[in-house]
């Protein structure tokens, strides 16, 4: 009777274990479960904030998650689903009560850093075999990956990874120990400088559109040995210097494009926010086929911006907050060309991206949120300091910043060289006779005859 008992009390307990929340482990919610009790969504925020190690930190990494039934942003987190390899967070719309996950994870053994960790070791060169078993040293549980699945996510994501069409050739000249050049930059904080050396070799040397750029590549070379690294101790940053430019005569352009694809894949393998960037870098700089560095250390000195202002005409003004009525009018800010000297004495910052395309180099910035940014000094003064640093001319630069959603781009030297419109005569000679005309299309002043 005694053991009978024990029986009935044990599967009890199983009973209670498993479709209660009151344990202390977290919750497994099933697809179908959609509405939960008050008292259940308390204990299970109490688990959740006891439980830091496995669960996700603060907001999901990408700010375009939607619900895939409803396409609403209005959502709460609903606990984790554990899986094999790893633990998913749950989110519950709160416009059609289901529960969804970030789309990509949907039938995944594995985690999608892992996936996306896996490809970007093969696009370096090694071998699938070599892949699978840096991948198991690399983790905390020893997780085995086999060839075969490494190839199968090779091909699932073979649009976005476009490295694969030159990695043969990249292989004939670099080992993949070789291939990139890395160094760890102590900058007032830490900034991992990356640096592809195979792709801007293969970019530089085969098009003919890019063989001027061989400046650029022998300083992205030079960085970790030449950086003076006592400026960035010193020097105002990019985004805090006081000054502006003149945005009449610029062009902004918002579009999708191959930068937004990625980022939108590449986040949502992300838990904290804070690795955004260092993510989004490194996938770009291994898996793409026209980003060829990371965290590019940049610095402008007071003879550079001197030298721009009073040689080549780049027009530059000072932020002035006026005061009135009590309140600073930041909208309608009056403009003054800015001093020689009050300039600045040095001017520092990292480049987040630089691509090589289309007989361009395209300084590149992930902001969150891009759409509310305007970050257009910033990627100025970086494409100002870059030419100085490569004696390249402004016109071959091209700046742009991104998220998931949005890439906007603009030409820097429309930014800071507005050309003065001057009215001059130019004498066409005709068979009827020479017509002296204005620039102007619509005034033709007289005809003289020969």
């Amino acid at each position: 009777m005694k053991k009978q008992q024990l029986k009935k009390k044990n599967l009890i307990r199983k009973i209670i274990t498993k479709f209660l929340t009151i344990s202390g482990r977290t919750p497994e919610i099933s697809k179908t479960r959609e509405m939960e009790t008050l008292s259940t969504r308390e204990i299970e925020k109490d688990t959740l904030s006891k439980d830091k190690s496995n669960s996700p930190v603060g907001k999901p990494a990408s700010d375009s998650l939607k619900c895939p039934y409803c396409f609403s942003t209005d959502f709460v987190k609903r606990g984790l689903r554990k899986k094999k390899h790893e633990q998913v967070q749950l989110y519950l719309c709160k416009t059609c009560n289901r529960t969804f996950t970030a789309h990509l994870t949907k039938g995944k053994h594995y985690p999608l850093a892992i996936i996306f960790d896996g490809i970007s070791l093969y696009n370096l060169g090694y071998s699938l075999e070599q892949t699978c078993r840096i991948l198991k040293n690399r983790s905390s549980e020893g997780l085995v990956t086999s060839p075969t699945a490494l190839s199968n996510w090779l091909a699932e994501f073979d649009e976005l990874c476009r490295f694969s069409r030159m990695r043969e050739y990249a292989l004939k000249k670099y080992s993949p120990k070789e291939m990139t050049v890395y160094s760890t930059l102590a900058h007032r904080q830490l900034f991992r400088y990356r640096f592809h050396r195979a792709k801007c070799e293969l970019i530089i040397d085969e098009d003919f559109k890019h063989r001027r750029f061989g400046p650029l590549q022998e300083f992205l070379e030079m960085v970790p040995g030449e950086c003076p690294h006592q400026y960035f101790q010193k020097g105002l940053r990019a985004s805090e210097v006081p000054i502006t430019f003149s945005k009449k005569e610029m062009i902004v352009r918002a579009k999708q494009n191959y930068a937004t694809r990625l980022c939108e894949t590449v986040l949502q393998s992300v838990k904290e926010r804070k690795k955004r960037h260092d993510a989004l870098q490194r996938f770009m700089l291994f898996n793409d086929s026209v980003t060829v560095a990371t965290e590019i250390p940049v610095y402008l000195t007071k003879d550079d911006l001197e030298h721009m202002q009073t040689q080549l005409g780049f027009e530059m003004y000072q932020k002035n907050s006026k005061k009135k009525n009590g309140e600073l009018k930041k909208a309608m800010e009056d403009l003054k060309l800015f001093p020689k000297a009050k300039l600045p004495k040095l001017i520092t910052g990292h480049i987040d991206l630089i691509q090589i395309r289309n007989g361009q180099i395209h300084i590149l910035d992930y902001k969150p949120k891009a759409e509310k940014e305007r970050p257009i000094e910033q990627l100025t003064l970086y494409a100002m300091a870059l030419s100085r640093l490569t004696g390249l001319r402004m016109f071959e630069f091209k700046c742009a910043w991104f998220d998931e959603n949005d890439y906007f781009e603009f030409y820097p030297l429309h930014v800071l060289y507005k050309p003065k419109k001057r009215l001059y005569r130019k004498n066409v000679i005709t068979n009827e006779g020479i017509y002296s005309i204005n620039k102007l299309k619509e005034k033709i002043e007289r005809i003289r005859p020969i």
